[in-house]
């Protein structure tokens, strides 16, 4: 599939700049649902059967993207229950920075609190970005394992995950990816436990996502929230208890919305057929304009220019005194986008259109002329 075609199956509304918060979806998943809505309804003899395939179809989708054997993915509602499954099954001091999205930060603590196995280590970091440089430089003998998002959601920041694993040695590399997945062709083969949602850039909505497992991970992870599904069984385990499977499906606590790992392979499968690689190209040409239209009306970008230290997120932070003018702007133009401590953040996809971008110019157009800039 062109790249073309692709972007063509999305029909949001012009003006939506806000991907990094949730990504609408496209006809793909519309169709998906539909077929498997009537499916549900329906329950033809055999029909309900049918849909333990999904299991094995997400497994493979994802492993279609991330590189890992379909065995050691499981799939998880969301990316937060992933990251607590991580956390929690983790002995010994884990590295991150507090600046983290708080599914990480949070997980990190509760395991800490009810487990007292898991000890958070709070990195400091280069204005908000993870690099392998600084953290070199904070790694301690005993530490067991780092987790980093792949992409930052505040700074929109790509880390350096092969960079990464050469400082941190044989560690475990968690990497939060939900902010990259699908839009940046990443090294996942260098991670131990790769966790993200579908909700934004595979644009799979609500209740999809996974956890990718390495062999390390496996052999070093306890699988503390294991449920009845979690075991190698064939069947419903009934009047015994076995123990978690020694593989990634120990990380199951219950049987997964089928509907929703339909969704989430059919928005993966259209990903893998166009490639991530020319997902992120074109991305990376709506990136730039962002950043030119944000030049020419002189508002001071502060997420990364370089294409090797960015995704789909651009960060604008005008002066504090302006701040309300450009949110203002911005939404009187229609444009969705996310306001947090000062800054302004606007993250487009491939479907974003010349009217979306027409529009972003008559709010900086509006801002510039209100604050005479």
């Amino acid at each position: 599939m062109h790249i073309d075609d692709f972007a063509a199956r999305f029909s949001e509304e012009p003006g939506y700049l806000d991907f990094a918060r949730l990504g609408p979806i496209g006809r793909a998943v519309e169709e998906e649902v539909a077929a498997q809505l009537d499916k549900f309804a329906r329950a033809r003899f055999g029909t309900i059967d049918s849909f333990e395939a999904e299991e094995p179809r997400v497994q493979e989708a994802v492993a279609a993207l991330t590189g890992f054997a379909a065995d050691h993915i499981v799939f998880q509602p969301n990316t937060s229950t992933g990251l607590m499954h991580t956390l929690f099954g983790l002995t010994g001091p884990v590295a991150l920075a507090a600046s983290e999205f708080p599914s990480l930060t949070f997980a990190a603590a509760r395991a800490s609190e009810a487990l007292g196995v898991v000890t958070p280590v709070w990195l400091d970091t280069d204005h908000g970005r993870v690099t392998p440089g600084n953290l070199r430089d904070q790694l301690e003998p005993n530490t067991v394992a780092v987790a980093v998002s792949l992409v930052d959601f505040r700074t929109g920041y790509l880390a350096d995950l092969e960079g990464i694993r050469q400082v941190i040695g044989d560690r475990l590399l968690i990497v939060d990816a939900i902010q990259g997945f699908g839009v940046v062709d990443a090294p996942y083969e260098v991670a131990d436990v790769v966790v993200a949602g579908g909700q934004k850039w595979i644009r799979s909505g609500w209740g999809t996502g996974f956890m990718a497992l390495s062999d390390r991970a496996l052999e070093h992870l306890t699988p503390v929230w294991s449920g009845f599904p979690g075991t190698d069984l064939d069947g419903m385990p009934l009047d015994e208890v076995p123990p978690p499977s020694g593989t990634a499906r120990a990380f199951r606590i219950s049987n997964a919305d089928r509907v929703a790992q339909a969704r989430f392979s059919a928005a993966l499968e259209e990903i893998a057929e166009v490639g991530v690689a020319a997902v992120q190209q074109r991305l990376a040409e709506k990136v730039t304009r962002i950043i030119d239209l944000a030049d020419e009306y002189a508002l001071a970008v502060v997420s990364s220019r370089d294409e090797s230290e960015r995704a789909g997120i651009v960060v604008l932070e005008p002066a504090p005194e302006h701040v309300t003018v450009l949110v203002a702007s911005l939404h009187n133009h229609g444009i969705a986008s996310t306001q947090r401590g000062g800054t302004v953040r606007l993250s487009p996809h491939v479907s974003t259109t010349e009217d979306t971008f027409e529009m972003l110019r008559g709010a900086f157009l509006s801002y510039a002329t209100t604050t005479n800039v």
